[in-house]
């Protein structure tokens, strides 16, 4: 029988994976290039779209001659991206509006905290909540507690639409085109003939419901975002993605997935039933639980997002989030403290404890249960005595707290019974982090032999699509587990001293970006010749308090 080969292109934040697995799911090919972000502005955080797609292009043929296949082997691919990543552009040219801005990008912090904090914001919620009383929709529930940040890609794509005078006169003239990474990619990929997007990516923008499996009509209204420019969202995996202009890669290749990121890790770890947990620890953490068919209605900030659509099969999947985790590991890797990342865990180990010094990992803000986008991060506690090792591991501490933290928000809220946790990504490969998320959640955590799942999950979906596995126990029949750390009772004991003084330093650090001072932004918009140039200054009010709960 003919191999059947399927290629997974993982678009992540700073990195792109290109994976070509065989109907065993073994690698037989693959290759990693990075991510240029650009920081015009402080707070802006943009990748450009020319580069980004000349990367994808050199990544999928570096990896197609690694395996040594052509294009016209394949049997098909799948895609899975970051989320909240956004662009836009004309329907007429195809030329974009701006750069992406990312899911990291602050540009719209101000709006967040204004909105949030606004007394019209304050009134939806209340209704929201009486309606809850009312019907007892978890849809209201869910409502009646919601805010605003600035990973969601709502108030980001308000700013836009509010401060790029070319995307302006395109709405207008009913020429803009709006898309996440992956409609991006798709559009490109196709040569410029599909829009959609899918149901995973399309519920992590924050203008999705996903209890209605709809673009929110009110945040429409609201925001002025025109219903034309968007995608059409489809499920999962299908025919509907068409395949890759023949002129891309030589030959057309099928593309039968565009997954988010979050959900691809999902497959890789085979989460396919309800309880079932996965922990990615890539560029930021994400914590999700699989709820089934039923989108789970948070009141401490996890976020209810469509995990996939496959015809009749809907899953959900609730979500808790740690923007900073990788990039915490690379600031402090570029402020001296060790040369490389892979002796971190040593260091760690090379001293009893922090020396009682504690890290708040929060330069993006903090996450549930705080749900602070005011937070700093800082060291707390540094004297005479502290050394380099102390402070490596303060930072590798705080990683694993806030994970703790993420996980004891979903036992409060949820009644299943969890066993243990399914890990990956790359700072999944630090023993110290991982073992003492095992010692604080009580709970065995499985590391894979292969670390980064989203490339595999896109593998899982295409191929069970196809027909190339037979059903998801096929799939779990295949995982290759690599490590598992087992809790330790005693370590667990020992550390709920440190804990709670670590998070009496975390309190001390929400709120520390309040205050009544407005925010200067500048336009950064592409000329014709794609060149980045400061435009006029943009002034949103001041606001009076924290626009954040904690």
């Amino acid at each position: 029988m003919e191999e059947k080969y399927i290629l997974s292109l993982d678009i992540g934040t700073t990195t792109i994976r290109s994976v070509i697995y065989n109907s065993r799911t073994e690698i037989v090919g693959k290759a990693v290039a990075q991510v240029t972000l650009h920081y015009p502005i402080s707070g802006y955080v943009e990748i450009d779209p020319d580069e980004l797609w000349t990367i994808v292009i050199h990544v999928v043929n570096t990896c197609l001659q690694n395996a040594k296949l052509t294009a016209g082997q394949i049997t098909a691919m799948g895609v899975s991206t970051q989320r909240g990543t956004f662009i836009t552009w004309s329907k007429t040219t195809g030329k974009p509006f701006h750069r992406f801005i990312t899911w990291k990008d602050l540009r719209a912090d101000e709006l967040v905290k204004q909105w949030n904090n606004s007394y019209s914001w304050k009134l939806f919620r209340f209704g929201a909540y009486v309606l809850y009383i009312i019907s007892r929709s978890n849809r209201y529930r869910a409502g009646s507690v919601f805010k605003f940040s600035n990973n969601q890609t709502t108030l980001r794509l308000y700013w836009a639409l509010l401060n790029i005078p070319e995307l302006k006169v395109a709405v207008d003239k009913n020429d803009a085109m709006f898309g996440t990474l992956d409609t991006w990619l798709l559009y490109k990929m196709t040569g410029n003939k599909i829009h959609m997007t899918d149901v995973s990516s399309a519920s992590a923008t924050g203008f999705y419901d996903p209890f209605t499996m709809q673009w929110s009509n009110w945040a429409l209204q609201l925001f002025g975002i025109p219903l034309s420019a968007l995608p059409t969202v489809v499920d999962t995996a299908g025919e509907q993605f068409t395949s890759t202009a023949p002129e891309i890669w030589g030959h057309a290749i099928p593309i039968r997935s565009f997954i988010a990121d979050q959900t691809a890790s999902m497959w890789g770890s085979c989460c396919f039933d309800v309880g079932d947990v996965k922990l990615t620890m890539g560029t930021g953490t994400f914590f999700n639980i699989n709820t089934g068919s039923v989108p789970h209605a948070s009141v401490s900030g996890l976020y209810p997002v469509v995990g996939w659509r496959l015809g009749n099969e809907l899953v959900f999947s609730a979500e808790g989030a740690n923007n900073d985790t990788a990039s915490i590991i690379k600031w402090a890797q570029n402020l001296g403290l060790f040369d490389n990342p892979q002796d971190t865990a040593e260091i760690a180990m090379s001293v009893p404890d922090s020396d009682d010094v504690f890290f708040i990992p929060a330069f993006s803000g903090l996450g549930p249960p705080y749900n602070d986008c005011t937070a700093a991060s800082g060291f707390v506690g540094m004297k005479p005595s502290t050394t380099k090792a102390h402070l490596v591991r303060a930072v590798l501490e705080s990683l694993a707290f806030r994970t703790a933290q993420l996980y004891s928000c979903v036992r409060t809220e949820t009644s299943y019974t969890f066993n243990s946790i399914r890990l990956d990504g790359g700072v999944s490969n630090n023993d110290f982090i991982v073992q003492l998320v095992a010692d604080l959640t009580g709970l065995r955590v499985i590391r894979p032999v292969e670390v980064e799942m989203s490339s595999l999950g896109c593998a899982h979906i295409v191929g069970l699509h196809l027909g190339i596995f037979s059903s998801k126990e096929e799939l779990k029949s295949l995982r290759k587990i690599g490590t598992v750390f087992t809790p330790r009772p005693q370590v667990k004991k020992s550390y709920e001293v440190t804990v709670a003084r670590w998070e009496e330093a975390v309190k001390r650090m929400c709120g520390w970006y309040l205050g009544n001072k407005s925010t200067q932004y500048r336009n950064s918009i592409h000329d014709s010749s794609n060149s980045i140039k400061p435009q006029n200054s943009f002034k949103v009010g001041s606001i009076k308090k924290n626009g954040c709960s904690k």
